[in-house]
């Protein structure tokens, strides 16, 4: 008897975006982006893991698109550093639980999910250090940035109790 995990994921017979959805993802991407540009200042409050659950509830498998924009849009701000490789599967991460989950509407459930995925984002941002620098390495880095991922799990948490339900209300009725 094993666990039947259901991802939410739109069928789709036809292959190609069209236009209109290129732009809306595009829009979504940039507001991402500008949006994690203008909450920079305050260290690991953030609005992309509300935005990523939103986006995967909405646009299904679609955000993925949104998600690699994302990132290569803070590539070309930032640089393609190392912390860049884990924003190429970080938010997928994300992507994947949101999908999993995606038939639960409870603010209180994305907030506890935001809030434990903020708690571990250090962990899961060590895998590219544990690799290249092996697990000492990547122990080291994890644990010098738990003060963050503490702060990172608590904004996760409030953010997304807060705004969850009425930016997924204007989502569903915008798309």
């Amino acid at each position: 008897m094993g666990m039947n995990l259901k991802l939410c994921t739109q069928s789709e017979n036809k292959p190609k975006l069209t236009i209109k959805e290129i732009a809306v993802l595009a829009v979504a991407a940039a507001l991402l982006f500008m949006l994690q540009v203008a909450l920079a200042n305050f260290p690991n409050i953030e609005v992309v893991s509300l935005l990523i659950i939103i986006y995967s509830l909405v646009f299904k498998r679609k955000t993925l698109y949104i998600i690699y924009t994302f990132a290569l849009l803070q590539g070309v701000a930032y640089g393609f550093g190392l912390w860049w490789v884990t924003y190429l599967y970080i938010w997928t991460i994300l992507h994947i639980l949101a999908s999993i989950f995606c038939d639960n509407e409870s603010p209180l459930f994305w907030a506890i999910l935001g809030g434990f995925y903020g708690l571990f984002f250090g962990a899961l941002s060590a895998i590219p250090t544990i690799i290249i620098g092996g697990i000492g390495a990547g122990v080291a880095w994890w644990i010098s940035g738990m003060m963050y991922d503490v702060v990172h799990g608590v904004g996760n948490f409030v953010v997304i109790l807060i705004l969850f339900k009425p930016l997924y209300r204007v989502m569903k009725k915008v798309v």
